[in-house]
Formats: C-alpha cells, sequence, structure tokens
C-alpha cells in the first residue's frame, strides 16, 4: 500500500514538472515572438523613410514632386505679355529664313508714343521669346521715326525708372538691352537726357566691376556724352570718377 501511494507521488510530482517545463517554454516563445515584433517594428519606424512619413518636414511641402509654386503653371504672364497676348502691341513678329523682323500694322510714325513707348520700355525685362525681340525691336524702330524728339522727350520722366529696372535686373542679356536702349534714346533726346542721367549712373557704375561689362559700359557713356554735350560729362564723372571723357 504504501509503495503504490509513492508511486503516484511520483507520477504526480512528474506531471507538475512537465506542466511547469510547458509553461516556461511556451512563455519564452510568446516573449521571444514579442520581441522580434517589436524590433522589426523599431526598424520600419527607425528608417528614414518612415520617419518622413511620420514627421514631414516642412521642405517636404516644397518637393517637386509634390507642388511647385514657382512653376511655370503657377506664374501670372507678365504685364507686356498680357498686352502682347491681346493685340495692344501694333505689331508682330515676322520669322525670316536669315533673321526675325517686325510688322507693324500701320507705319510707326503715325502711332502715338504714350503710352506704347513706355510699355515697349518696360518689355525690355522679358526673357522668352518672342517677348525680348519684340520689345527690343519695337523700342528701336520707335525712335527711328520722323518726330520722335519731340514725343519722346515729354516721356522721359517715366521712362527713366522703366530704363533703370532693365539696368538693375540679374539677366545680363535685359541688362544689355537695357544699356542698347539708354543709348538710342540718348541719340533722339540729346541733353534732355541729362537731367535724369544721375539716377542711371548708380547701376553702370556697380556693373562696371565685372569684366565682361567694362568695354559696353565704356563704349555707351562716351555716346551719352557725345549726345548730352558738356552737361552730361560733369554728371558722368560726379558719379563714375573712373570715365575717361572722349575730349581727352
Amino acid at each position: 500500500m504504501q509503495k503504490s501511494e509513492c508511486h503516484r507521488g511520483v507520477q504526480m510530482r512528474n506531471r507538475l514538472t512537465d506542466n511547469c517545463d510547458q509553461r516556461t517554454s511556451s512563455s519564452a516563445q510568446v516573449k521571444h515572438g514579442t520581441t522580434v515584433q517589436q524590433s522589426k517594428s523599431s526598424s520600419s519606424t527607425s528608417s528614414p523613410e518612415s520617419a518622413r512619413k511620420l514627421h514631414p518636414r516642412p521642405s517636404d511641402k516644397l518637393n517637386p514632386k509634390t507642388i511647385n509654386p514657382f512653376g511655370e503653371q503657377s506664374r501670372a504672364p507678365s504685364a507686356f505679355a498680357a498686352i502682347y497676348s491681346k493685340g495692344g502691341i501694333p505689331c508682330r513678329l515676322v520669322h525670316g529664313s536669315v533673321k526675325h523682323r517686325l510688322q507693324w500694322e500701320c507705319p510707326p510714325e503715325k502711332l502715338p508714343f504714350d503710352p506704347l513707348l513706355i510699355t515697349l520700355a518696360e518689355g525690355l525685362r522679358e526673357t522668352k521669346h518672342p517677348y525680348t525681340f519684340v520689345s527690343k525691336e519695337g523700342f528701336r524702330e520707335l525712335l527711328l521715326v520722323t518726330g520722335a524728339p519731340e514725343k519722346a522727350v515729354p516721356l522721359l520722366p517715366r521712362l527713366i525708372p522703366v530704363l533703370k529696372a532693365a539696368l538693375v535686373h540679374m539677366d545680363d542679356e535685359v541688362f544689355e538691352r537695357g544699356l542698347n536702349a539708354l543709348v538710342q534714346l540718348s541719340v533722339v533726346v540729346g541733353p534732355a537726357l541729362n537731367d535724369h542721367l544721375k539716377h542711371l549712373l548708380t547701376s553702370l557704375s556697380k556693373r562696371l566691376r565685372d569684366k565682361k561689362f567694362k568695354e559696353p559700359i565704356t563704349t555707351a557713356l562716351q555716346k551719352l556724352e557725345q549726345h548730352g554735350g558738356s552737361g552730361s560729362l560733369i554728371i558722368i564723372k560726379s558719379k563714375i570718377p573712373t570715365y575717361c571723357s572722349i575730349c581727352c
């Protein structure tokens, strides 16, 4: 009897031990699975791509793939482009096999300078074709008509700020168009330009620091002196002391 009870006690202890081992093994498996899952989750959230998705940077809002507020589609047309597209400039570009030219709707000498000459001067700041050619060539041709001096001189107070805007433009080609237009204007209006010259010379003085513009600016200053007379030389020397007069 005692041996039977002892045998049953041993079996019960073995069962308890087996159950304990099974629970321990099961608990270890659960912990291991949880650890692996947490490790995957941590690895996923710690990647740069996931971090950007969870916490997007302010710069991501300007990503070209998502939005480009400075794209061509979002830019409104310039004032000159809008006027040209609506037929406000009475000439059109004619594409030639060798070079382009302008075709006027009526003889330029019959056109009023106000506001056409000012509008063309504003177009000098354009950077796209055909606006660049139309504004540059239109300004030049309009100043060649008979009676241009009498029509252009009264517009100088409004023309000078527009030309200055072209001369301070960061685009080199815009600056060159503005410089050429200034010389063309000086040929037409002569000494009448002297009263406004000082407002333009500061811009020219700054560009003189660039070697590639030294020669064209010097030539332009000589033209301004030539057509402006002795009065222009005093003004030029006051703003650009290094300028050497054509009379030297």
